[in-house]
């Protein structure tokens, strides 16, 4: 398909902390690509100064009082008015997205593709005793057809979002809730392995039933 403009969605939590680097790898993948991109951050129940550190940095903000994670993506991609050829992608505050990330989206998106399903990947283990890298290394598909879906590492075809009606409400799996129905549309589907995502390992879940819940899972097994 076409692409001629981007939006990425960015839920955060009190992520005051996070989010500079995060905006900061999203700016790097801006300028990779020839299209214009809009990045909106959607400030949800923030009690630290996520504002602060957002504002004047040239992002969109919307700030919710919600505390649901579907609620916020949602309420992102709601923000924009979405033209005839646009690219939707969304990722997650507690990440850094590689330079390439949006471009290989998009070369994707030139062969077809309506829906991107990247993989993630962890530098920083530091937090986290040394069995659960081990575990997690040893449960992850990271090959062709991973069928992994994330909410760090999501894109897809604005008018293909539209018609399965969104992100829903959750306040988990939201991301997995829309894939079920892009892919069951009978969407173009790309299990990306060729820009992982780096998230965080940290211990305290900003989402019930996340990425940092799938580790003390491992954790504790």
């Amino acid at each position: 398909m076409r692409v001629e403009h981007i939006t990425v969605v960015v839920p955060a939590h009190d992520e005051e902390a996070l989010l500079p680097r995060c905006l900061s790898g999203l700016r790097a993948a801006a300028r990779e690509v020839s299209v214009p991109v809009r990045t909106v951050v959607v400030l949800d129940r923030c009690g630290d100064d996520s504002e602060a550190v957002v504002r004047g940095t040239g992002v969109d903000v919307v700030v919710l009082d919600a505390q649901n994670v579907g609620v916020a993506r949602r309420a992102g991609f709601d923000s924009v008015t979405a033209g005839p050829y646009e690219w939707f992608a969304t990722t997650d505050a507690d990440s850094h997205v590689p330079a390439h990330w949006l471009s290989s989206h998009l070369q994707h998106a030139s062969r077809g593709a309506q829906l991107v399903a990247g993989t993630v990947t962890v530098t920083d283990w530091s937090g986290r005793p040394d069995h659960v890298r081990s575990r997690y290394a040893g449960a992850y598909r990271s090959g062709p057809a991973h069928g992994h879906v994330h909410g760090a590492s999501l894109g897809f075809a604005a008018d293909l979002y539209r018609a399965v009606g969104g992100f829903a409400a959750l306040p988990a799996h939201e991301d997995v809730d829309l894939v079920h129905r892009m892919v069951e549309r009978g969407a173009n589907v790309v299990w990306s392995i060729d820009a992982p995502v780096e998230t965080s390992t940290r211990a305290d879940a900003r989402a019930p039933r996340g990425f940092a819940s799938y580790l003390e899972r491992l954790q504790d097994r």
